[in-house]
């Protein structure tokens, strides 16, 4: 019964728009006053908010968002690319392809997928839109490459599924390289189909000389230094993912002042951002907490294991299930409040099926992308139709492809792990 009225409340808090964070602690403390009354409910609000904030790993995530704030304040993401649409320019459908790659560079220097789309949507849809290109192709390009930056390191979303699930965060970051590549080629061959069914969805572009394409390499290069000062430092060992975030917030902050884009007026504003982001993330945080006391208590994730352990069926039916969930989920949740709703329940039974929790993170965070351009949701989707005022059903409609591509993405890194884990394997550990 309490179950029942704990998963109500919080269903019902969700639907009338409460912020996950405050539903899940107030749905939590419903359960749990229903379970152990007044003095359990004390007990738990009285550790719970410094249990859950005094985590060594927690300063990854503010630390992420200023990087990604200061980031964004450089204007770095904007040259990334013309860089990028210099390059590929003259294949048709370049632009589109361009918008892929800048997304891959600007999520592996950013780490918010909401923060991308907005980028991308000030920057190359207006861009493919002049060219020409097909205004929904175009905002449906720039909508799920929005998406690469929960996956490339540095992501927010991978370090809060390392931090509920218990998994190593370096090693989630590191694992999300090769599939975000991959993912990316996987735009790019989306874009090259949808062109060669119909060429007039994208004009050619006019010839970009060599010279001008060298010289635009040249702005990529704080791009590059800032991902190999993250990521670098975490595959070779030497920093922690805590230490190499805060080495990335340094470095975002260096590239903001070359560009002099640093005053009075600009960096209490970003720093306000990044701390609004933080404060937002802890309290999803310190609610899930509050609401995984309940879950344990009342046993749900023990029968749920248990119940699911005895069930005669392949693994791979049931990681077919789950995964089909996910996206049914996406089209109604904010993908941080799936992975809090979810991740304490699911990969306890993910370990019992004998899946590497690493590898399921991966897989978890490539079906959120899909999600994000899902309707009713989709924020991505509402991102680029605010940001570029094209209507939202219009993006839905040329997101259409990369889902069905993303299908096939999601399919080729289950039914290959290595995929994901052979690079983490060779990490030298910290």
């Amino acid at each position: 019964m309490s179950v029942a009225v704990g998963l109500g409340a919080l269903f019902v808090l969700l639907a009338i728009g409460t912020p996950v964070g405050f539903a899940m602690a107030v749905s939590g403390v419903v359960g749990l006053y229903m379970v152990g009354g007044m003095p359990m409910v004390s007990g738990i609000l009285q550790t719970a908010p410094l249990s859950t904030v005094s985590s060594y790993e927690l300063i990854t995530i503010p630390m992420f968002l200023l990087m990604a704030e200061l980031v964004l304040l450089s204007g770095v993401a904007d040259d990334l690319f013309r860089a990028t649409a210099a390059w590929m320019g003259r294949v048709r459908g370049g632009l589109a392809m361009a918008t892929a790659l800048a997304g891959a560079g600007f999520g592996a220097i950013c780490g918010t997928s909401t923060a991308s789309a907005a980028t991308l949507s000030s920057t190359s849809l207006p861009a493919m839109l002049k060219q020409g290109y097909e205004p929904k192709m175009a905002a449906g390009v720039v909508a799920i490459s929005g998406t690469l930056a929960m996956l490339i390191p540095p992501s927010v979303a991978l370090v809060i599924y390392g931090l509920l699930a218990e998994v190593n965060i370096g090693g989630l970051l590191i694992g999300g390289i090769i599939p975000g590549i991959l993912v990316t080629l996987t735009i790019m061959a989306t874009v090259w189909f949808l062109v060669w069914q119909d060429p007039s969805r994208a004009p050619e572009a006019g010839p970009v000389s060599w010279a001008e394409k060298f010289r635009m390499l040249r702005v990529v290069a704080p791009m590059v230094i800032l991902f190999g000062m993250v990521t670098g430092v975490i595959y070779t060992g030497v920093a922690t993912p805590t230490e190499a975030s805060a080495l990335g917030a340094a470095g975002a902050f260096g590239i903001a002042c070359w560009y002099g884009k640093v005053n009075r007026a600009t960096l209490p504003r970003t720093l306000l951002r990044a701390a609004h982001g933080s404060c937002m993330i802890a309290m999803i945080l310190l609610g899930a907490h509050i609401f995984g006391y309940f879950f344990t208590l009342t046993q749900v994730t023990q029968n749920l294991v248990a119940w699911v352990g005895a069930l005669e069926v392949s693994r791979w039916l049931i990681m077919a299930v789950i995964l089909f969930g996910y996206i049914i989920l996406g089209m109604f949740m904010d993908q941080i409040a799936i992975l809090v709703l979810t991740v304490p329940i699911v990969v306890p039974l993910i370990k019992t099926l004998g899946f590497d929790p690493l590898w399921f993170g991966i897989v978890k965070i490539v079906t959120a992308e899909i999600g994000m351009i899902t309707p009713p949701i989709g924020l991505n989707c509402f991102v680029v139709a605010r940001y570029s005022g094209r209507p939202v059903g219009e993006v839905f409609h040329g997101s259409l492809p990369h889902f069905i591509a993303h299908l096939v993405a999601i399919a080729i890194l289950t039914a290959f792990p290595d995929i994901i884990l052979w690079l983490p394997s060779k990490m030298m550990v910290h």
